[in-house]
């Protein structure tokens, strides 16, 4: 047998997909977790039904995971798959447009019987055929079932047991593809399953079973090396979630205020992980109640702030709803809080698995009277922890809520993060009464910041009454005098207009005359920036501003966008931002690119739109 091929490359995107219970998100997860860690960008999508488990086989029931793996900066997932690994007809179907001209799909032929392609609803024996597969894209039938069984045989594991660990053998093969190095994987593996000895034991021999079959036979393909990033500076790093980075972010936040991390939350699709995340860490004095329903969860939340905890709450839209009158009692309050929205479709229940950016005007307005908070957004999986952590710092130090917008696509995700040195991050200094303070009042406020000073209950000589009635200026009792509203209101929107002096001004990237600026805000970053470039690269006249900080706007933002004739805010909604920002800066007109689909952009679709609009 020839010596095989080894093809080096500087990316590759490849998609598992499966039922529900094929595994395929762990499988994803394990890839890219390996590839992170031998020194890879990654950039990942999990997608996935809402529903527990649907029929098996159906298409309803498809779960797939997607990861671009680069040598370089990836951006996104991922608009085409050069490795598809389709675990049954019901997966290639939903997924094969998602699979590029010359790629290769690894399918299970054991699971391509005639009655696993009726329940995907095929109607010939050949679906490739049915489907119109392009015929640059190799075919490679492997007996994944089949060859799981003769590899388990003897381990008296029962015939389900058993066909549970087929996604270790398309791992263990696609590892072989690509060279990643088993051993990675069999850290992995050893974490999750260290209390089920025979469920590791099988899963690592059916790994290693895979990878020797792809180095045995070859496959007829030329297997690929994808090179370190020379991008990252040096320091440590994994893969990471979103919404482990955010529980990290808010850890973080405590640690360097020296305060203790209070979450009280309900558990909600896609933003339940903080809240598993943050009850693992009790050793690091974490407290998480996990209550009732989303309004007590808040309610718990703005209870720990009075008493002087670093207070967060986790959620998506559906409970950002129920949480918005204690949040504008916070308001009221002026007590520091953290509230992340991870959001995802709807209305009402909508698509619990699926992304969307809907919840922009709901976290601006979403509340009685003139409530005003911080809202920021982060734009990968990795920097929610930085903006989680520096929600937490202008929370402590501007004595208001300040809610995060994450979203299940980032949420999910998960991208390369270098794990940060606690003396490197951000100093924060909870706006604390002065001890010295002479005049104290529950009114007193930081003549800088315009920010309520914090009293923690008890603390001798700075004892007072809060609650959600309107207070008096200067003393911080109750009134209801129509001039004192007017000047409250007026001091609560201050305060919260007078963070910009603490954000970084926004940046353009491109040429500053460009004709067309594109504009986007959170986790559209990577899709943008990627279409952004590519048309750079063709010598088009384009460039990007992309915003993290909503509320309030970064400072020099009517300065910049005033500078470009044409602008095109794009997001996942039908326009809320383009709405706010005409709201906020007058005289500015924009065009707007909208997507409401349950799924993040592809770059190829953003280019082709702005290339109509510079025609």
């Amino acid at each position: 047998m020839e010596n095989i091929k080894v093809k080096e490359v500087d990316n590759v995107v490849v998609l598992f997909a499966g039922d529900s219970g094929d595994g395929m998100q762990l499988t994803g997860t394990l890839f890219s977790n390996i590839s992170a860690v031998i020194g890879n960008e990654i950039s990942t999508f999990p997608d996935f039904p809402a529903e527990i488990r649907a029929p098996q086989g159906t298409l309803g029931g498809v779960s797939g995971f997607q990861v671009h793996i680069g040598s370089s900066k990836v951006y996104t997932p991922g608009d085409e798959a050069d490795v598809f690994v389709a675990m049954n007809p019901a997966a290639l179907k939903v997924n094969i447009k998602k699979v590029k001209k010359g790629g290769a799909i690894i399918f299970d032929e054991d699971s391509f019987q005639e009655k696993d392609l009726e329940k995907a609803g095929f109607t010939t024996e050949n679906p490739f055929t049915e489907l119109g597969v392009s015929e640059t894209i190799t075919l490679i039938p492997t007996q994944l079932t089949t060859l799981t069984q003769k590899s388990l045989e003897g381990y008296g594991m029962d015939g389900k047991a058993v066909l549970r660990s087929k996604n270790m053998f398309a791992l263990g093969l696609v590892c072989w593809l690509f060279n990643r190095p088993l051993e990675k994987a069999e850290y992995f593996l050893q974490n999750k399953f260290k209390r089920k000895p025979t469920v590791l034991e099988a899963n690592i021999k059916v790994l290693n079973d895979g990878y020797n079959y792809g180095n045995n036979l070859h496959l007829s393909v030329p297997t690929y090396t994808i090179e370190r990033s020379g991008d990252t500076v040096p320091g440590k790093y994994t893969s990471i979630s979103g919404n482990t980075a955010t529980a990290y972010g808010l850890i973080a936040a405590a640690e360097k205020a020296e305060l203790e991390l209070f979450l009280g939350s309900y558990p909600i699709t896609p933003a339940s992980d903080i809240m598993q995340e943050l009850a693992l860490r009790r050793d690091l004095g974490v407290k998480v109640m996990q209550c009732e329903d989303e309004i007590a969860g808040v309610a718990t939340a703005v209870g720990a702030s009075y008493a002087g905890c670093l207070a967060a709450t986790s959620t998506s839209g559906p409970g950002l709803a129920l949480k918005s009158e204690a949040i504008g009692l916070a308001v009221m309050a002026e007590l520091p809080l953290v509230i992340v929205d991870v959001m995802r479709g709807g209305p009402s229940t909508g698509m619990p698995t699926k992304t969307e950016q809907t919840d922009l005007l709901q976290a601006l307005h979403g509340r009685n009277g003139e409530s005003p908070v911080v809202v920021i957004a982060p734009s990968t999986p990795d920097d929610c922890f930085h903006y989680t952590y520096m929600a937490s710092k202008i929370a402590l130090e501007h004595a208001t809520p300040v809610i995060v917008l994450s979203d299940a696509f980032i949420g999910n995700g998960t991208s390369l993060w270098k794990l940060p040195k606690l003396a490197e991050l951000p100093e924060i200094k909870p706006n604390y009464v002065p001890a010295d303070y002479k005049n104290y009042t529950a009114g007193s406020r930081d003549e800088e910041t315009k920010a309520r000073y914090w009293a923690i209950p008890g603390t001798e000589g700075f004892m007072y009454r809060n609650g959600g009635l309107e207070k008096d200026y200067v003393k911080g009792s109750i009134s209801s005098n129509p001039t004192n509203h007017a000047k409250m209101v007026a001091a609560r929107a201050e305060k919260v207009k007078n963070v910009e002096q603490n954000i970084p001004d926004l940046e353009i990237y491109g040429n500053e005359n460009a004709d067309l600026l594109v504009v986007g805000w959170g986790s559209t970053k990577g899709h943008l920036m990627g279409a952004v470039s590519n048309l750079i690269s063709k010598g088009k006249n384009v460039a990007m501003a992309h915003f993290n900080y909503i509320n309030p706007l970064p400072k020099n933002t009517e300065e910049v966008l005033k500078k470009f004739k044409k602008i095109v805010v794009c997001e996942l909604n039908s326009g809320q931002f383009a709405g706010y920002l005409r709201a906020q800066i007058d005289g500015i007109d924009v065009l707007k690119y909208n997507k409401i689909q349950g799924q993040p952009f592809t770059v190829s679709e953003l280019e082709e739109h702005f290339e109509l609009i510079l025609k």
